[in-house]
This record gives C-alpha cells, sequence and structure tokens, in this order.
C-alpha cells in the first residue's frame, strides 16, 4: 500500500489511507514530528519520536479502541516516510 503526500491549495500536504486523511501543519513549534489524521468525524494528532521509533498521542476526538489501532499501525506502517516526507517539507 502506498503513501503519496500531495500539497493542497492551502499549502500543507496530505497523505490518504484507508480512508484516513494524514497531514501536516506548519506552525507547530518546537514539537516532536506531528502527524494528523482525520477520518470522517475522527481526529487525532500524534507525535513521532524519531530517534525512538516511537509515536505518542496528542490529542484525539470521537475515536474508539479500534480506530485508535488502526491509526497507529498506519503511523507505524509508514514511519520512516511519513518522517522523510516532513523532514523535506521543512527542509529538515
Amino acid at each position: 500500500m502506498g503513501c503519496i503526500f500531495y500539497t493542497n491549495k492551502a499549502g500543507g500536504d496530505y497523505a490518504e489511507l484507508l480512508r484516513w486523511r494524514l497531514f501536516f501543519f506548519t506552525n507547530e513549534g518546537n514539537e516532536p514530528v506531528p502527524i494528523h489524521a482525520e477520518k470522517g468525524e475522527m481526529e487525532c494528532k500524534f507525535w513521532i519520536k524519531v530517534d525512538e521509533f516511537e509515536i505518542e498521542k496528542s490529542i484525539g476526538y470521537h475515536m474508539n479502541p479500534n480506530f485508535r489501532k488502526e491509526i497507529r499501525k498506519i503511523i507505524y506502517e509508514h514511519f520512516d516516510y511519513i518522517v522523510e516526507e516532513w523532514n523535506q517539507y521543512f527542509m529538515k
């Protein structure tokens, strides 16, 4: 399954996997790599801890345990690619 980030008209990058929309915001300060995800009414944000190959939930709305598990799995499966895209977008 591929994960390709696209630039939208507002300038943000996003990808869609299993109907999850994954995206970055440009104004998140000095946080670890932040990845946001939306699917229907559900929203969440995770911090990607690159050096530890770990993710930590920051926020989540309207998420049940099954969907929380699903998005964590997607992020882990595409961990390196998400970090690479984030670094490329922010020229790190």
